[in-house]
């Protein structure tokens, strides 16, 4: 039976479609004979200030984040190449992801909820792997157009007011719970997605139907 409080459904972008970036740092990491998870807990210091969350926030350029990245990671003793580090960020898509947002969508209102930078969603970039997904929501909230970013409590409030619906009526998907916990605290139920199917498993549980 169909949970009647839910209206929407809000979905994370990297590793929610797609594998999980963690995954081609500690390659790239291991290629350079860094310590393993070096770049994910740089990212986490001073993580509303740093180097990532103003290339998200489109706060500094492409190049100026490269200069501030490398700096912050040579202050800790490592040398890093910025332009190599966003290469890893893309991932592989996870099919079954998709073939449940084109299965919601017909039923939910949908957002895409993403710390972004670059092209914007709007971009008519034919090359990128993203486009077919991105054009099954009904919106995209894009940190770089907005200049804010998860965790920040308004980038959630945006979302809900840009689909009409408020924070209880809402399930979110993100692979980080730092992203997850303001979501909760504003009242929507939240899924940590860890692998495809515990996701979509724990997302037919709480909208009480199944996907197809």
């Amino acid at each position: 039976m169909t949970n009647n409080k839910t209206k929407a459904i809000f979905w994370d972008f990297g590793g929610v479609f797609t594998t999980s970036p963690f995954t081609a740092f500690n390659k790239y990491e291991a290629t350079r004979g860094i310590s393993e998870n070096f770049i994910r807990t740089l990212n986490a210091t001073n993580s509303d200030a740093n180097a990532w969350a103003k290339l998200e926030r489109s706060e500094v350029s492409i190049e100026e984040f490269c200069t501030l990245f490398e700096q912050e990671a040579l202050a800790k003793g490592v040398s890093l190449d910025g332009q190599e580090v966003l290469t890893c960020i893309q991932g592989e898509t996870r099919p079954e992801m998709v073939r449940a947002l084109e299965m919601l969508s017909k039923k939910y209102k949908t957002a895409c909820l993403t710390n972004n930078f670059g092209p914007s969603a709007g971009s008519n970039d034919t090359d990128d792997i993203r486009r077919p997904i991105l054009d099954l929501f009904d919106i995209v909230i894009e940190s770089r157009s907005l200049g804010i970013r998860k965790p920040e409590p308004q980038f959630y409030i945006a979302a809900c007011d840009a689909v009409n619906v408020k924070p209880r009526e809402v399930i979110f998907l993100d692979d980080l719970g730092v992203n997850l916990k303001p979501a909760r605290e504003l009242g929507m139920r939240t899924i940590k997605v860890i692998t495809a199917d515990q996701a979509l498993a724990k997302l037919e549980t709480l909208l009480g139907h199944k996907i197809g």
